[in-house]
């Protein structure tokens, strides 16, 4: 797993504190003695007549509505309370959050994306959930990296809630007739990569996808980099530090080096390797773990035809892997924070985030619902659950990096390789100084 990344002092309030009041004083004008919520869920009708305001990305899961019917009815029956659940397009929501912070509008609850987290506590809009998470009894079994993703200043805002993540995806028709096994270390990545290009000289054993940051991240963090460190509320670009170069090197030397790629792959991103391969064209990509079914799906052809594999990492251990997906964050405008905790536990544990990750196809951020998929042992699922559980990883966390990536930094450092206008190490530290220049303003 990776380390969590987190800065600053922590803020131990409970729920029912504000996070300015985090920040209060105690020379007269301060907040004075801070009352800590015991973080009991509700019920027995105890919130009756209660209305929770809920705002969820749409388009997630295509069954929205029939779910969250059936979450009302149970909530409703617990509590008392009504449920009132609005669906925020995922392309208006960043503009839809900002605007209701600005206005001190924002709902009790809502779904924030993992990179937005931190942003939004960072604005002082979401409450410290930290000691309810503790109560409930729940920390040991949140996925390393989402819990990591939801937290800021060592204090946790986000409760993970579903993510995807992802791994190598391969034709498995095409490995059986070469006679090949998925590899397991970089040494035999290459290895395979020169049997397919014999066996298969139409097809691209790897392609390298150059708008795509997640295809590099993994082989950073496998060669023992970083993308950025904190050290006293000042973070660090790493990414030219000899272990980032070396896992960058091998990366692209996969196209540069093995010819396992081509020139049209320096321009694609994720939705670009996913048409190449649904065409034919590749044996291998990085995908998420969303991407075979909906390639089935899309491709009848390709049924009983593509499997998945770990990222190998360098001496057999997987490469980390980013885990991307959405929170339940509390809002600190929520009346009644204790019911807002009680919907969060209820669609996070238990058998309403087991049911929402069947019908998404992502998986749930509790370690023991997703050891129930590992050992389900689908072919197409259960190599992406062992990544997320064994190998996920965190971007920093920090809102600073969304401006990095709002600029395609890594990208940018990945194409300039590719195309030759950059040895790794002069992509690296330009890199690197683009990302301290962002840092250092921020």
């Amino acid at each position: 797993m990776r380390r969590r990344i987190t800065s600053g002092v922590a803020c131990l309030a409970a729920l029912t504190l504000t996070v300015a009041a985090c920040g209060g004083d105690d020379d007269g004008g301060g907040s004075g003695e801070l009352e800590k919520s015991a973080c009991a869920p509700i019920t027995d009708g105890g919130a009756k007549g209660e209305t929770l305001s809920v705002w969820i990305m749409e388009g997630t899961n295509p069954d929205a509505t029939p779910f969250f019917k059936e979450v009302s009815a149970k909530f409703e029956q617990q509590t008392g309370a009504k449920l009132d659940v609005q669906f925020v397009a995922w392309a208006d929501a960043q503009t839809k959050f900002n605007n209701a912070i600005g206005g001190g509008t924002t709902p009790d609850v809502a779904e924030t994306g993992t990179t937005w987290t931190p942003g939004f506590a960072d604005a002082g809009a979401l409450t410290d959930i930290d000691a309810c998470v503790d109560e409930a009894g729940v920390r040991d079994d949140l996925v390393d990296s989402l819990e990591e993703a939801g937290t800021y200043d060592d204090s946790l805002y986000g409760m993970p809630w579903y993510a995807g993540v992802r791994s190598v995806v391969y034709r498995t028709d095409v490995f059986k007739k070469a006679g090949i096994e998925p590899p397991t270390t970089w040494d035999e990545l290459v290895d395979v990569g020169e049997k397919l290009k014999k066996a298969e000289p139409d097809m691209l054993p790897f392609p390298v996808a150059g708008d795509s940051e997640y295809g590099a991240d993994p082989f950073i963090w496998g060669a023992g980099g970083e993308i950025a460190t904190e050290e006293d509320g000042q973070w660090t670009s790493e990414v030219d530090s000899p272990e980032a170069q070396k896992g960058i090197e091998f990366y692209t030397g996969l196209a540069t080096e093995h010819d396992f790629s081509s020139a049209a792959a320096q321009t694609w991103d994720e939705t670009g390797l996913s048409d190449a391969f649904a065409r034919g064209e590749a044996s291998m990509m990085i995908a998420g773990s969303w991407t075979p079914g909906a390639l089935v799906e899309q491709n009848p052809d390709l049924k009983g035809k593509i499997g998945a594999f770990p990222i190998p990492g360098p001496e057999g251990d997987m490469s980390p892997s980013f885990v991307g997906g959405s929170h339940l964050s509390v809002f600190n405008t929520a009346e009644n924070p204790d019911l807002a905790w009680t919907f969060v536990q209820m669609m996070t544990t238990g058998e309403f985030a087991q049911k929402w990750g069947d019908q998404t196809g992502y998986f749930p951020g509790t370690e023991s619902l997703l050891d129930k998929v590992i050992q389900e042992n689908d072919p197409l699922v259960a190599p992406f659950a062992k990544q997320m559980v064994e190998g996920g990883a965190s971007v920093p966390v920090t809102p600073l990096y969304e401006k990095i990536q709002g600029k395609s930094t890594i990208p940018a450092m990945v194409q300039s390789i590719l195309t030759g206008k950059a040895s790794v190490d002069e992509a690296a530290s330009s890199a690197a100084d683009e990302m301290n220049t962002v840092f250092q303003g921020g």
